[in-house]
């Protein structure tokens, strides 16, 4: 179940080019929009030591008290998201299958969307309304995959966001009753208007409003080290 029961004269700088940039490359697509980013870019950054273990087919990190066991998905899986239409201008598993999607713009609903970069995304911090996904997976056969190809588990701790690169770690804060915790994210969304992140279930549930479906809340980007 979604949270939606109860997302002159001077020099130009890099950021105005890439934004040019992604403006002409969506003239050229046909009933294509371009969706700005509303995220703020702050000198704070989250620091926190992890560590990491390899096993066959699936990595295991180590963040604090939080721990995240990640499997790729086969690609004959379902996205969780099947309305993204395409991926740096391939079809989403087609993307997928090159490792084209960390920072790639993508198409949703004929809007493009333009991730930031992973340099801006080192300073990332926002406050907003955040839903949770994935319940409904439990009612389908099978496994679901993420867009960055990550086997979805909505039990465990990760999230959809439109604009961070994947795969990227965040603090997310509830505001209402100040608890935290760190997710993984993963995937792309939400796309509701008014919402800036879209945690797993097991996430809303531990930072408490998997009942009421939407909270306030804070979300920083996580700078591992160690």
């Amino acid at each position: 179940m979604h949270g939606s029961m109860n997302g002159k004269g001077r020099k130009k700088g890099p950021w105005v080019v890439f934004l040019a940039a992604g403006i002409a490359t969506c003239l050229l697509l046909p009933a294509c929009s371009l969706v700005k980013g509303t995220y703020r870019l702050t000198k704070g950054t989250v620091v926190m030591a992890y560590k990491v273990t390899k096993f066959a087919g699936r990595t295991v990190y180590t963040i604090g008290e939080f721990t995240f066991d990640v499997v790729t998905a086969p690609l004959s899986w379902p996205l969780t998201h099947d309305e993204l239409e395409t991926i740096d201008g391939l079809s989403p598993k087609e993307a997928i299958a090159q490792g084209r999607v960390k920072a790639s713009p993508y198409v949703v609903h004929g809007r493009r969307y333009e991730p930031m970069t992973v340099a801006q995304a080192e300073t990332y911090r926002q406050r907003g309304i955040a839903s949770w996904y994935g319940n409904e997976t439990y009612r389908q056969p099978g496994g679901h995959m993420t867009a960055n190809g990550e086997a979805f588990k909505p039990d465990g701790l990760s999230a959809a966001h439109k604009h961070l690169p994947l795969p990227i770690f965040v603090r997310v804060t509830n505001l209402a009753n100040r608890r935290s915790i760190i997710v993984r994210v993963n995937d792309r969304g939400p796309f509701v208007e008014g919402r800036i992140i879209d945690l797993s279930a097991g996430a809303a549930r531990k930072l408490g409003f998997y009942e009421r479906g939407t909270a306030e809340v804070l979300v920083e980007t996580v700078s591992l080290e160690g």
